[in-house]
C-alpha cells in the first residue's frame, strides 16, 4: 500500500507541474516582437572567446551605457561585478532588458574565487563587503533574464546579501517601482556560516516595495539564510505571478511580508526548513499587516498559492540568520488576512501540511510602522489570523515528528471570520487535524462564519517548540535540532530556449 501510495504522490506532482506549460503567463520582455531599442554587448572572456564586436567587458559599463528601452546582451562568462559598495550590478533606468545568452553559463558571481570555480564555498575566497547581486532600484518595467547570480553576502547585521532584488524603496513603507519581470534566473550562494549571525547569502529573488503587473517565472533559488523568494511591503497590492519556480535548502522557501494581492502557482518548495510564509511583522516592511484580500473588495481573497508542490520542508541544518522560523511546516499563515491556499500537494511534512496562527510582535517597530491591521497591547502587537481558504488540497505524510497537534491541518486563531478549511484530502484515509475534525461546521469548516475553534493552547505551545524560541513549554515535545550547515550544490536549470527572441539584430544575435 505504501508504494502505491507513493507512486500515486509522484504522479499528482508531476500533473501539479506540468500544468505550468499551459498556464504560465506571457512576459513582456520575452513575448517582445518588435525589434527596438540598442543592443548593448557583454563579454569579459573569462570562460570562452568573445564575439568580434563585442562592446563592454563589464554588465555595469553596459549599464551605464544604455538608455530606457535598450538591451544588454551578456555573453558566457562569470562576471565578479561590483559597481558599488552595496550592488554588484545597479541598474536605475526603467524600461532596460538585461538577457544572458545561457542561463548556466553566464554567472554573476560575488566572490573572489576564479572563472573555473564560480561561485566558490571556501571562506578565503569570498568577498564579505556586504553587497547585493543585481539590483533594480526605483527603476519601472526593467526585465532581467537568463542568468546566475551567487555569493553576493550580507553582512552580520542581515543588511545587503540579495541575489536579485527589485527595490523599490526599501524601509520607506510606499510603492517606487511598478512592473517588472524575471526568467529563467538562478539565485543561490555556495557559501553561508553555521553561525546563525554570520555572514551569508539572505534572499535569493527578492521584490519589495513594488507592485505589477509583474512576473517571474522559471526561477530557482536555494542555500538563503532567509528565503529563496521575497514579496514584501506591498499590502494588498503586489501584483505579482510566480509561476514555476523552486525553492530549496534555505530557512524558507517564500517569505511574503505585509504583502498580498499576489499568486504563486505550478512551483515546486523543498528541503527548506519551513515552505511558504505569508507573514505580518510591524518592522519597516510598512505598512502592515499581511493582507490577501483584493483592493476594492476588503472580504475577498486576491492571494493565491495554488497548484503547487510543497514536500519535506522539514530541514534544520539549512543557512539561517537570527531566529529560526517554525519547523516542518508546508504553508504557514503567521498573522496574515484573507489568503487562499487551494489545489496543492503538500507530503511528508513533519509538523504541519498547513498551520495558521496569530503573531505577537514583540519588536521595536520604526516610526513609519505602527502596528497598522493589528491590536496593540502593551509591549507587543498581536496581528491575528483571519479569513484565509485552505480549500481542495491533497495531503500525505504529514505530522511525522510525532507531536501531539501535528498533521495535515492546523488552526491556532479563533478570530471571526474564521480561517476556514474544507474540500482537502489525505492520501492515507483521514485527514489528520488539530483541532480535530477541522472541517466540520462547528470546527473550522464551512459556512465561513464566525469565529474558529483554533487550539490557542497546545498548539500555541508546540508553534513555540518548533521555532526554538527558548526552552520549550510543551514537556516531551521534539523537534529536529540544528547541528549545522548544509549546502546544497549548484546544478544545471532550464535555460531559455532562444536568447535572441525580440532582440534586434547585433553581434550576438546575427539573424
Amino acid at each position: 500500500m505504501g508504494s502505491r501510495r507513493s507512486l500515486m504522490i509522484a504522479v499528482s506532482a508531476a500533473t501539479f507541474l506540468a500544468s505550468a506549460a499551459a498556464t504560465a503567463p506571457t512576459s513582456f520582455a520575452a513575448s517582445t516582437t518588435a525589434t527596438r531599442g540598442a543592443v548593448h554587448t557583454v563579454c569579459n572572456g573569462s570562460t570562452s572567446r568573445c564575439p568580434r564586436g563585442t562592446e563592454y567587458s563589464t554588465i555595469q559599463a553596459a549599464v551605464d551605457a544604455a538608455r530606457p528601452g535598450d538591451w544588454i546582451l551578456v555573453w558566457p562568462g562569470v562576471y565578479h561585478e561590483k559597481a558599488t559598495g552595496s550592488e554588484g550590478v545597479l541598474i536605475t533606468k526603467s524600461g532596460l532588458h538585461l538577457r544572458g545568452m545561457d542561463r548556466n553559463k553566464v554567472i554573476v558571481d560575488g566572490s573572489d574565487g576564479d572563472a573555473a570555480h564560480p561561485c566558490p564555498g571556501a571562506a578565503a575566497q569570498q568577498d564579505f563587503t556586504p553587497r547585493s547581486g543585481v539590483v533594480v532600484r526605483g527603476a519601472d518595467d526593467v526585465s532581467i533574464e537568463n542568468l546566475t547570480v551567487c555569493n553576493y553576502l550580507a553582512g552580520t547585521d542581515g543588511e545587503q546579501g540579495n541575489e536579485i532584488w527589485w527595490n523599490g524603496g526599501d524601509g520607506t513603507g510606499a510603492i517606487g517601482m511598478h512592473r517588472y519581470h524575471g526568467a529563467y534566473l538562478t539565485a543561490t550562494s555556495e557559501y553561508a556560516t553555521a553561525d546563525t549571525s554570520g555572514q551569508m547569502g539572505q534572499y535569493g529573488i527578492f521584490t519589495s516595495n513594488a507592485v505589477g503587473p509583474a512576473d517571474l517565472t522559471d526561477t530557482y533559488a536555494s542555500n538563503m539564510g532567509d528565503s529563496d523568494y521575497y514579496v514584501g511591503a506591498c499590502r494588498n497590492l503586489c501584483g505579482v505571478t510566480i509561476t514555476r519556480a523552486h525553492g530549496q535548502n534555505s530557512a524558507l522557501g517564500f517569505s511574503g511580508t505585509n504583502a498580498g494581492g499576489y499568486t504563486i502557482r505550478d512551483s515546486e518548495f523543498d528541503g527548506n526548513r519551513t515552505g511558504l510564509a505569508p507573514n505580518a511583522l510591524n518592522n519597516d516592511d510598512a505598512p502592515p499587516p499581511q493582507d490577501g484580500s483584493c483592493p476594492n473588495d476588503p472580504t475577498r481573497s486576491c492571494t493565491f498559492i495554488e497548484h503547487n508542490w510543497i514536500h519535506g520542508n522539514n530541514n534544520p541544518n539549512a543557512p539561517g540568520f537570527g531566529l529560526a522560523p517554525v519547523i516542518g511546516v508546508g504553508v504557514e499563515i503567521s498573522g496574515g488576512h484573507y489568503d487562499t491556499i487551494r489545489d496543492n500537494l503538500i507530503t511528508d511534512q513533519g509538523s504541519w501540511g498547513v498551520v495558521t496562527h496569530d503573531y505577537p510582535d514583540y519588536e521595536t517597530p520604526p516610526p513609519l510602522s505602527s502596528c497598522q491591521g493589528g491590536v496593540q497591547l502593551p509591549g507587543l502587537c498581536l496581528f491575528q489570523a483571519l479569513g484565509t481558504h485552505v480549500y481542495g488540497n491533497l495531503f500525505a505524510h504529514n505530522g511525522s515528528f510525532g507531536n501531539p497537534t501535528n498533521g495535515d491541518l492546523a488552526d491556532e486563531g479563533t478570530t471571526a471570520p474564521r480561517d476556514c478549511f474544507y474540500g482537502n484530502l489525505d492520501f492515507g484515509g483521514a485527514l489528520t487535524s488539530d483541532p480535530a475534525n477541522i472541517q466540520s461546521a462547528a470546527v473550522g469548516g464551512r459556512p465561513c462564519i464566525g469565529p474558529g475553534k483554533g487550539d490557542d493552547q497546545l498548539l500555541l505551545g508546540e508553534l513555540v517548540c518548533a521555532a526554538g524560541l527558548g526552552q520549550c513549554p510543551v514537556p516531551g515535545a521534539a523537534y529536529p535540532q540544528r547541528t549545522g550547515v548544509v549546502l546544497t550544490p549548484l546544478t544545471r536549470q532550464a535555460t531559455m530556449p532562444d536568447p535572441c527572441r525580440g532582440v534586434p539584430r547585433d553581434v550576438f544575435c546575427n539573424k
